[in-house]
Parts: C-alpha cells; structure tokens; sequence
C-alpha cells in the first residue's frame, strides 16, 4: 500500500461543491437528469475557483431513474461541460451508496497516481419527470418511478405479499429493530420523531434542502391529510421525498494539484478512509431484521481504518431513507439521539433524489467544516438495506489515511452474518412472528399486511394479514402490546390465499 500521507501528489482533497434545485413550475420547462448534473458541476468549478472542469482526468456518473431515456450519460455530460476525461464512468445501478464508493474510488486514484483532478455528480428530476407524465396520461395520474423500477415481468414470491418497493420494505426492519431495543411502539416512534425533527431543523438552515421548514415531532409522528400514513409504521413525513428536482457534484484534487491551482488552505477538505459491505440482495435471505452485519462491519471498519470514534466527529451524516437506517447506525457508532443525524437535512426534509442524496450530504459536509469543526462521518445505505458504505472527511489532514486502499469488507460481513433461514413458500401450519408491516392506500386506509414468519423448524415464509378483520389490524398497528415473536398459525383461505390468524 503506498503512503500517501507524505507525498501531497498522493493526497486526496475536495476543492469545490456544488448543488442545484430546479423549482420551475412548469415541467416542459424543466431540467432533466443531465441538465441538473451539468448545472452542479458547474457551481462546483465555481466554488473551487473556475476553470477545472476542461482539465478534468476522471469523470463519475451516479446512474439516475428520471429519464431513463437518456441511457448512459457519460458522453453526453462530458460534452455539456467542454471535458474530456480520460476516466468516464456511470454508475451500473442507482443505489445509495454510489457516491460515497465514487469518491472513495476517485481518492483511490489519486492515490495510485492515476490522475489529479476528478469530478463526481449525480442528479433527478423526478419532480419533473412526473409533471410531463402525467401531462401525457390520459387521467392526469403519473407512474411510481420506483415501483416501476423494482417491476418484473412476474411477480416475486415477496412482491405477491406486497414487498416490492423500499417503503414496503423498511418497515420490517423497523418493527423489527424497536421489539430488539425493547421499545414500545410510542418509544420508537418518539425516536423517530426526535431525529426526524432535528433534520427539519438542518433542512430549514441549508439553501440547498428542499423543504426548509422545521417540522416539530408530533406533526411528523400524526397521521393527516397531507402526513398519510404509508407503511405501518411510517407516514408521509417520515420516508424520503422523491419528488424533486435536485443535482449535486463534487471535485477531488490530489493537494499538490490543489496548491498548484491557489485553493487556500482553508477551503480544503481531506478524504479519510473508507469500508463497504453489503447483504444479500434477496430481502428474504437475511440473516436478522433488527440489525444488520454488513452494515455492523462497514461502519466500525471506518472507525478503525482512521483511528477515530463517535468522540471525534463533529458532525455525521447517517443515511436517512426511512427511520430504521439512522437508528441501526446511531446505535453501532455511538451516536446520541439528542445530535444532528445529517448535514444536509435527511431525505425527507433536504430531499430524496433517489441514489444521489448522498452527494448532496458530501457537498453540505466540505461546506459545514470549512465554517466549523474539524472531522465528519458520512455513512450511505442504498437498495433494500442492502448497499452500505462509508468514509471519513475533515478539514485536516489525516493522519491514518492512505491511498490506494482496498474498502471492501466483504468476506468480513459474510463471516459474521448469522444464519439465513430457508424459505418455505407453501407453509401452512404454527409459527410465530420475525417481522411485519401493514400498507395503506393513497386514502389512508389500510389495504394489505405482510407477516415475516418463522416455522417451527426455523424456516421463513410469508403470511398476509387481514387487515379487514379490526381485532387483527389493531394487533398489529396499535401498540398495546409487541407483535414481533408472538405466536400465531399460517392458514389457507377458500382462495388458497395463506393468511396470518393470531393465536
């Protein structure tokens, strides 16, 4: 492994941020996914003192779901900015951890002494995309751009139970981790609003979030007309804002190409070190819902690699799609519930677009310690709590910090997972309660509900609940007493539909 941490050619730092909204009204008149990237980069090469974007040795895309007629990017944003890398990539897939794993790949370069100068941006125009769908649509109503991205020609056994989408999903991490913590469903709702509300409060003071409006918790924890309830137990308020049109970018210099182009010193941010790890991408081949190993492993890996702890960072960014993720986090990393979660606001309140968000947390973190502070954490998750990745930045050189490094943790991961119950489709019979969920319509009434249940011989299957029946729907939604382990039987009803009655 090469020492950089002596040689400033060897140096990975961030020399120029950049973010954009587009709020135009009418969507014909809107930025598509490329035009907000362009637009990014652009306020990036401004921030870091103009004229790079031309010289720039590597250029990473995170893969958008907007406009998925545009196809690959990387050509065609090259040409937009006048640039011509010699490192031009996209994305394979649009998951949350791509930005952090793009600047951990662009500091691995720069380490290797492969280039000097790289730039990473990603950019949605959901928001956007949706107004001109729904323009074109006979009935005025546009597609899900994330269910339709998660849709398979036949349904999956999980997706026939309702589990398709990551708002279908989460949850079962959710109810699963509050029965771990020995929460009752008020305590780990009263969490979630506690760190939801502290990111409307970062939302509210960052000009790139948007929604810049502090939310008190009891508004967010309340179901309502315009908070509706959407997978038990989260509501609107609490699960990403996809409906945006937000592009973000940043560009990594090695120091001594900083310092050749005049960037003071104090407007550099140094790159830490970085782990990534990921689980099963079945959802049903998990080892546990109340945790998760790879996740575990990605962030005490980043402690370990810069020799710091919870203790040494001023702020953290710990990916916010649905409540669960920033409470697994905070509980591995030592993070107080009563401490900012975010830099740039949480994906509700700072905005949801789709795999980028974290670029905008790496733009909201070089901006909030170039004022204050000196170190930062910044963990991503993408996929169905599938993808996780992390990396350290601060305002001073660090000391453990040496590129190239390897950042997969893999095999790490995968030695401690526990084992992974096999899955039994047809089940009929005795069995209790791994996890569950239940679903609401655009209405606010309950539609269907899933159990995650375990046989008596340790296998997983699926179970609908009959949410139509009110003493099972109050079970499961009411908080009178904790679903998660209790005992109940996988019967077939006169549709050969395998419904969860409780014991």
């Amino acid at each position: 492994m090469t020492n950089s941490s002596r040689n400033p050619d060897r140096i990975p730092v961030i020399i120029g941020v950049g973010q954009f909204n587009d709020r135009e009204k009418n969507p014909d008149l809107g930025l598509d996914s490329l035009g907000l990237m362009a637009q990014a980069l652009r306020v990036a090469e401004a921030d870091a003192g103009g004229n790079i974007l031309s010289q720039i040795d590597s250029l990473a895309i995170v893969d958008q779901i907007s406009f998925r007629e545009l196809g690959n990017l990387c050509a065609a944003l090259a040409n937009e900015i006048g640039a011509s890398p010699r490192i031009n990539y996209q994305s394979e897939a649009p998951h949350g951890d791509t930005p952090i794993r793009l600047l951990n790949e662009a500091a691995n370069r720069i380490g290797a002494g492969e280039i000097s100068l790289a730039a990473i941006t990603g950019g949605e125009a959901l928001r956007t995309a949706a107004g001109r769908a729904a323009a074109r649509a006979k009935d005025g109503a546009a597609p899900n751009a994330l269910r339709t991205a998660t849709q398979r020609p036949e349904p999956t056994y999980a997706q026939l139970y309702g589990l398709s989408a990551p708002v279908d999903i989460y949850p079962l991490y959710e109810n699963a981790g509050r029965a771990a913590y020995h929460q009752s469903l008020s305590e780990g709702q009263a969490e979630s609003g506690a760190i939801w509300t502290r990111f409307s409060e970062v939302a509210a003071a960052n000009d790139g979030a948007w929604i810049r409006k502090i939310t008190p918790a009891d508004e967010i924890l309340t179901p309502s007309d315009s908070n509706r309830p959407i997978a038990f137990p989260y509501n609107k308020l609490m699960v990403a804002n996809s409906s945006v049109n937000q592009g973000a970018a940043f560009i990594v210099a090695s120091l001594a190409e900083a310092r050749r182009r005049g960037v003071p010193d104090e407007r550099l941010i140094y790159v830490g070190m970085g782990a990534a790890a990921k689980e099963h991408g079945n959802v049903l081949k998990r080892d546990d819902y109340s945790r998760s190993v790879s996740m575990d492993t990605a962030i005490r890996r980043t402690l370990q690699l810069n020799n710091m702890t919870a203790a040494d960072f001023d702020l953290v960014e710990l990916y916010s799609c649905f409540p669960c993720v920033p409470k697994m986090a905070r509980r591995t990393l030592g993070w107080p519930v009563d401490r900012p979660a975010t830099v740039f606001g949480g994906l509700t309140f700072g905005g949801g677009p789709i795999a980028n968000y974290m670029s905008h947390a790496v733009v909201s973190m070089a901006q909030r310690l170039r004022q204050e502070g000196r170190t930062g954490f910044l963990f991503a998750n993408g996929g169905f709590a599938t993808d996780n990745h992390c990396i350290v930045l601060s305002n001073q050189p660090i000391a453990a910090a040496q590129f190239p490094q390897d950042f997969n943790y893999q095999d790490e991961a995968d030695a401690k997972r526990g084992p992974i119950p096999d899955l039994e489709q047809d089940y009929v019979g005795p069995g209790k309660v791994e996890t569950y969920t239940v679903f609401y319509g655009r209405d606010g009434a309950p539609r269907s509900g899933v159990v995650v249940a375990l046989t008596p011989q340790g296998h997983r299957t699926l179970a609908h609940i009959n949410v139509g029946e009110a003493k099972d729907l109050a079970f499961f939604t009411s908080g009178a007493s904790e679903p998660v382990h209790t005992a109940g039987t996988i019967k077939a009803d006169a549709e050969g539909r395998r419904i969860w009655v409780i014991a």
